[in-house]
């Protein structure tokens, strides 16, 4: 998945890694002939890059960002009281993460653009990764809910 570069960071070797604006740290090195990215080695280089897209194979994976937290969640929804708006393809805004926690029973999760279609419980809870378009489907009795996750 395509993310754009929002900033930089340094790892505990002095490496240069790019900020997405998904929250992930991806390392972009110049190393040649491997990777030749000589506009790492400068402030103006990194600086003229800002805003550029690079593949986040970790958005893929849905890993949640590490240093993501809670900030809020939903109240518990049953089969009967799920809104419609989640039943159908929606997303979350740029940044903004979210784990779906199954309390009792199964759900369905879609995410149509990665060809998902998993079902969630208790033991195996749903990521979502911000502006992918998902949905949710109840699968007889369920109760869940959603937690949204931003940097800390």
């Amino acid at each position: 998945m395509e993310r754009l570069i929002a900033g930089y960071a340094q790892d505990g070797e002095h490496h240069w890694m790019a900020r997405l604006d998904c929250g992930h740290l991806q390392h972009v090195r110049h190393n040649p002939p491997l990777a030749s990215r000589p506009w790492v080695l400068t402030d103006e280089g990194r600086q003229s890059h800002l805003g550029n897209a690079l593949t986040c194979t970790r958005c893929e994976r849905f890993e949640l960002p590490e240093d993501f937290v809670p900030y809020k969640q939903t109240p518990v929804f049953t089969e009967q009281t799920v809104p419609a708006a989640l039943r159908k393809d929606h997303s979350t805004r740029k940044g903004v993460w979210a784990r779906i926690h199954v309390l009792e029973g199964r759900l369905r999760y879609r995410v149509p653009a990665w060809n998902v279609d998993t079902v969630l419980t208790p033991d195996l809870p749903g990521v979502v990764v911000p502006e992918v378009l998902h949905s949710v489907e109840p699968l007889d009795s369920v109760r869940f809910r959603v937690e949204f996750h931003g940097a800390a």
